[in-house]
Parts: C-alpha cells; sequence; structure tokens
C-alpha cells in the first residue's frame, strides 16, 4: 500500500507535504519524499488529503451504542440507577455482539482504531473485535457491593480471568485484557487489594473510574480519609500501569502520586459536559509531566464516538477554565487523542507515524471550504474538522473503512440486530 503525493502529520506531530508512505503488512515501511522503487498493489493519492495517526480512545463503554440518548438529563447517579443499570440488566451475550459492531462502525468512521473499554459480556465483545479487526484493552469493571465478599466469590474476577487467558495477545496482540475496577464506589478495599494483587502477579495494567464527580471525590473521603486517588495508591493499584478516567476533582497530591506512579487521567470533556461532572485540569496534569490521553466515555453519555469534536471541546474548556488563549495547543490536542492513548494502552509501537511503527492509519480530506485557507493545518484539524472528514481508517496495514464504505463488518445486519435488540428491552422493563 502507497499513498503518495500526501500531506502528512509526522512522527514530531508537524506538517509535510507532498510526502510517499509505504505500509508492508502491518507496519510502516518508509516516509520520505520520493516515491520507493518498489511494487505496490494498492496505491492512493494523496492530493488535498492529510494522512495522520489514528485515533486510540482511552475510556469507552463501546456496546453502550445500544443506550444512545437514553436517561438524558439526569444527574449522574440517576442517570446510573434509574435508567442504566435497569436497561443493561436485560443485556443478552447477542445485544452485546451487535452494540459493540455498532460501535466499531461508529469508531472506524471516526478514525479510532483501538479503545481502553470496560463493559461486561467481554466474550461477546472480544468476538466483535477480533472480527472487525480493530483493537482493544479490555476490563470487566470489577463490582462488589457486598463487603463480606471476597475476591474469589465475585463473578467479575472470574470473568476477568477467563479473558485473560484465553484472550490477551490475540488477533496478533490486538487483544489485550487490561485489569479493570468500576471504582472506589462500587468496590471494598479488601477485594481491590487483591485484584490489583493478581493484575500485578500476571502483568497487566488497570483500568478506573476516579474522581469523575465532587460528589463520589468528597463521599471517598469520609469513608476512607482519602481522595480516591490517594485510596487506590495505597492498595497498590498505581504500582500497575494505570489508566484513570475523568480525573475532574484531583487535589494537590493526587496529582503528585500521578506523576510518580506513571498513571494515565484519560481525560472525557464532552461527556463530563453532558453530565456536570466538571473540567478536569488538563493545564495541570501537563505542568507535572502526566500523561494525557484522550477519551469519549460512552456513547450514553457523550453522545457520539467522534475524537475530533473531542480535541476540540478539550482545548477550548482549557482555555475558559485557566481564562487563559494560549492554554492547550492543537498540537497537545492531537498527541492526546493519537500516542497519549496508544501510550497508556501499552501499545508503544503505535500512535505515530513513523517508519517501523503499525500502520494504524487515517486520511482526512482536507480539500474542503470549511478547512481552507490553511494558515495553520493544526488548527483546523482541532477547531475546523469533523469526524465526517475521515475518507480512510487503516488498522495494522488493513483497510477497514473508506468513503462510507465498511471492509470488516454488515453494517446493514448490525443496525438491524441493535434496534431489535433496543426495542425488545424497552418491551421488558
Amino acid at each position: 500500500m502507497l499513498f503518495k503525493n500526501i500531506t502528512i502529520l509526522d512522527e514530531n506531530f508537524d506538517i509535510k507535504e507532498n510526502q510517499f508512505v509505504a505500509v508492508k503488512g502491518d507496519r510502516i515501511s518508509y516516509i520520505g519524499p520520493e516515491r520507493p522503487e518498489v511494487f505496490f498493489e494498492q496505491e492512493f493519492e494523496g492530493k488535498g488529503r492529510l494522512l495522520m495517526p489514528a485515533f486510540y480512545n482511552a475510556h469507552a463503554h463501546t456496546p453502550m451504542t445500544l443506550l444512545r440518548g437514553y436517561g438524558g438529563g439526569l444527574a449522574l447517579n440517576d442517570w446510573l440507577t434509574k435508567k442504566i443499570f435497569p436497561f443493561e440488566a436485560h443485556l443478552t451475550a447477542n445485544d452485546v455482539y451487535y452494540s459493540m459492531q455498532q460501535g466499531i462502525a461508529e469508531m472506524l468512521k471516526f478514525g479510532i482504531v483501538s479503545t481502553t473499554d470496560m463493559y461486561m459480556q467481554g466474550e461477546s465483545i472480544l468476538k466483535a473485535v477480533l472480527e472487525t479487526g480493530v483493537k482493544t484493552n479490555l476490563g470487566v469493571g470489577l463490582v462488589c457491593f457486598d463487603p463480606a465478599k471476597k475476591l474469589e466469590d465475585l463473578s467479575d474476577y472470574h470473568n476477568s480471568k477467563y479473558l485473560f487467558e484465553n484472550y490477551h495477545g490475540r488477533g496478533d496482540g490486538r487483544v489485550l485484557m487490561d485489569m479493570s475496577v468500576h471504582a472506589e464506589y462500587t468496590s471494598f478495599p479488601g477485594v481491590v487489594k487483591d485484584f490489583v494483587d493478581y493484575s500485578k502477579s500476571i502483568g497487566t495494567n488497570m483500568h478506573v473510574h476516579l474522581s469523575e464527580t465532587q460528589k463520589e471525590h468528597e463521599e471517598c473521603k469520609q469513608r476512607h480519609g482519602k481522595t480516591p486517588a490517594q485510596y487506590f495508591n495505597d492498595l497498590g493499584m498505581f504500582d500497575c500501569p494505570t489508566t484513570a478516567a475523568h480525573c475532574v476533582w484531583l487535589e494537590e497530591e493526587d496529582f503528585d502520586i500521578f506523576a510518580e506512579k506513571g498513571v494515565t487521567a484519560a481525560t472525557c470533556p464532552v461527556s463530563n459536559l453532558k453530565l456536570a461532572s466538571g473540567i478536569c485540569d488538563v493545564k495541570k496534569l501537563y505542568e507535572k509531566g502526566i500523561n494525557v490521553a484522550l477519551a469519549t466515555d460512552g456513547v450514553s453519555s457523550n453522545n457520539n464516538l467522534n475524537m475530533i469534536e473531542e480535541m476540540k471541546f478539550f482545548t477550548l474548556l482549557q482555555k475558559v477554565k485557566h481564562m487563559d488563549p494560549t492554554v492547550i495547543t492543537p498540537k497537545q490536542a492531537v498527541e492526546a487523542a493519537t500516542r497519549g492513548g496508544a501510550k497508556a494502552q501499552g501499545r508503544i509501537d503505535c500512535g505515530v507515524l513513523k517508519v517501523g511503527n503499525k500502520a494504524d492509519l487515517i486520511v482526512l480530506d482536507i480539500d474542503q471550504p470549511h478547512l481552507l485557507p490553511v494558515h495553520s493545518l493544526l488548527d483546523n484539524i482541532v477547531y475546523s474538522a469533523d469526524g465526517s472528514d475521515v475518507e480512510m481508517t487503516i488498522c495494522d496495514g488493513k483497510l477497514l473503512y473508506k468513503n462510507g464504505e465498511y471492509y470488516s463488518l454488515d453494517i446493514e445486519k448490525v443496525i438491524y440486530e441493535t434496534e431489535k435488540s433496543r426495542k425488545r428491552i424497552l418491551s421488558q422493563l
């Protein structure tokens, strides 16, 4: 596969024009201004197009496409307990399989090739991932509401263990199993500590909701005399490579813990706005040298997987939060949506256009009225572009989406099945 005469976002996230980029197998084999002297079965003309790294969604519940728009207008606790949890209680493996496929279709349309996911019915999710050619870091999301229970009593633990033993590394490494604790307020210290110890023993990443709302944050301090970050750190969680989702209400010591332990903060700007959870202090995260990754959260609280839209909110919110228009550059936004997410997932050879890296690529049509003229293409990508400008999505060197056509899933069947699931579940509530 060869892209010719194309504008690229290079490994330093700088713009270079009239480049040739070659893909061999699942990796980038050449980047340069001269055409390589090799025959390519597929060639793509790059005039008026931008080639850049694909997006890595650092925190999502992708099968929640089935709940898009359901329970809108409620506060987080009411939204979860009155709408989301009752709906999810009726989900079957088939429901999750097709809603995951619909989520993958949306991912590909918007240029996402990999997601750090937390959800139930893990085998159904992984079946969809393996069949469609995308990537995931999947965690089940350990929940425990009974303080008398031990880790061995919890189905979430056994499911996590089973999925790790049977799926970790499948699809030539496209599937990675993370261990996941849903949150402090849905678990107890004993089971968290034991689960963390299990994760350490097998060398996996951890994934957790952390300080998403002020209520969650303050009630943790009341229960334990510690912030959620301090609480999980004392239980050893951050001795594992950890992605902490949301991080809206971090305190000064929390930032220092993240910096010391190498925790990734996965910020979800649009979801946090919709649920009125607050604004993560990304400026301080960067000042402390913390890896920042961009995320959509689930579509039921977003309501889409449009990472270009997410980049725009990511920058604008920080400017208003700090009343400083110079805060957060377009380059930082693009890095958070690409390299930051890949780093959080432990995919060190992903997220950057570099020879030898995985060929996870997207092509944007930049020859459009809303993207012209070009004074700064990076500014245009973050502030003027839209997810619909993605023309092509490639994962591990395989073309999965191009101009509305899906090469690894039957979109008509997927839409039919998810609508059938939606109607059935609503009739059961």
